[in-house]
């Protein structure tokens, strides 16, 4: 997975926030525009090829207010140069 595929799906707004990830982020008490900044400032620090049904990866960023976030996400269908992705986040802490 390219972070080009998932940058263009938040910049273009095709994005679908699964319930898990709305309950994690209001847990962490992170907004949907700080899932999403952390995405633009992050990187793919793993990719899970073989997920089924689509291929996933994990970007790690920062919050606009300096937060870091781990973002689990994939791609679910492409069309016209439009990406659909689901996200999950998990908050990193030091213990």
């Amino acid at each position: 997975m390219k972070i080009t595929d998932i940058l263009n799906a938040i910049q273009s707004g095709q994005i679908r926030i699964t319930d898990h990830a709305d309950e994690e982020a209001q847990n962490d008490r992170l907004s949907y525009d700080e899932i999403f900044s952390s995405v633009l400032s992050g990187a793919i620090i793993e990719d899970y090829l073989d997920d089924k049904p689509y291929p996933s990866c994990l970007v790690a960023g920062n919050t606009f207010k300096g937060k870091p976030v781990q973002v689990y996400g994939h791609i679910t269908k492409k069309r016209n140069g439009q990406c659909w992705l689901r996200c999950t986040d998990q908050t990193m802490s030091d213990g």
